[in-house]
């Protein structure tokens, strides 16, 4: 007598604590609900999860994105993916719709840290297969990690809002500093070859989170301006490119960003600077305290479902980029 077995695909989605909401989201559209678990700290610190369901042989998918306090979430997430690990999961995707230390992705002086690849090196020996995430700030991160990611773009959903509310015909994208004319050269063939400005900006190397908008490049007198980010946190640098798009004679100015970090004073800076609309992602959780009347946030859940849904079935995740991967 001989015995066949017929191996079933398992998928099973986890929800760190930092972002429930999205994970939520996500499961709604995947028609799945977010596995059961316990995680409290302890009166230390320390942090304790354990999942209420037998994880063995699934394709574990774990969602946290990282808000402050960013080391407590990192930490969670690689005790996830750790009892997951010692829980026979068989494939274990990280999904992290910001990627944590993303802006200190090089050295610019020595003994100095690439703490972006710490944070990859730390979930590869917890036990994370794949990564999938959103709008890396650099794109060499990728390289950071042994083995897959699947680096997701907002640019879609936040070009098509801009498309839908404002047109094209009189827009104009900005960039707020040189070093993203690339991603603004995406977003102007989005919005059917708009033209394009950036501004120019100097950085002191020993002070965080300090950068002054000198003027800008290119023709902005009259236009919508779409000034572009990948992520706000104190809103200083968006804040002082308004300051400076408003005098070389900018029209309305909306700004798109794809990570609402907005720690403080962003609120205040981007509910005040002058700009008619700040478009958001729900990468981050903003929480009632940290929103304002001209703010708008897009929802990341479909894409994030459809990119697990490609993984999950070895489908295609270039086929979600419409073309431009």
């Amino acid at each position: 007598m001989t015995w066949t077995t017929e191996a079933q695909k398992n998928l099973m989605l986890f929800s760190g604590r930092a972002h429930p909401d999205l994970a939520t989201a996500v499961a709604a559209e995947l028609n799945v609900s977010v596995t059961p678990q316990q995680a409290r700290d302890f009166a230390n610190g320390e942090i304790f999860v354990r999942f209420e369901e037998s994880v063995r042989g699934s394709d574990a998918f774990v969602i946290q994105s990282c808000p402050f306090p960013v080391n407590e979430w990192i930490m969670e997430t690689l005790i996830m993916v750790d009892a997951l690990k010692r829980g026979s999961a068989k494939r274990i995707t990280a999904v992290l719709p910001f990627y944590p230390y993303a802006r200190q992705d090089k050295k610019h002086r020595g003994r100095e840290p690439i703490s972006a690849r710490l944070i990859a090196d730390l979930l590869k020996t917890a036990g994370v297969d794949r990564i999938i995430t959103v709008d890396l700030h650099t794109d060499q991160i990728q390289g950071f990690f042994d083995g897959p990611v699947d680096h997701m773009h907002a640019q879609g959903q936040l070009a098509e809002y801009v498309r839908e509310h404002y047109g094209t015909d009189n827009i104009c994208v900005v960039s707020p500093d040189a070093g993203r004319v690339k991603v603004g050269e995406k977003w102007a063939d989005a919005l059917d070859g708009a033209p394009m400005a950036f501004v120019h900006k100097t950085r002191d190397p020993d002070v965080a989170n300090q950068i002054v908008a000198n003027r800008v490049v290119g023709e902005v007198a009259g236009k919508t301006c779409v000034l572009i980010d990948d992520m706000i946190d104190t809103g200083g640098t968006i804040a002082g490119a308004v300051k400076v798009l408003k005098e070389a004679g900018a029209g309305d100015v909306i700004i798109a960003t794809t990570h609402g970090v907005f720690s403080d004073p962003a609120t205040e800076r981007l509910s005040s600077c002058g700009a008619r609309e700040v478009i958001a992602t729900d990468t981050l959780p903003i929480p009632a305290e940290k929103r304002f009347e001209n703010l708008t946030v897009l929802s990341m859940a479909p894409l994030l479902a459809q990119t697990i849904r490609e993984v999950f079935e070895n489908g295609s995740v270039t086929s979600l980029f419409d073309g431009n991967a």
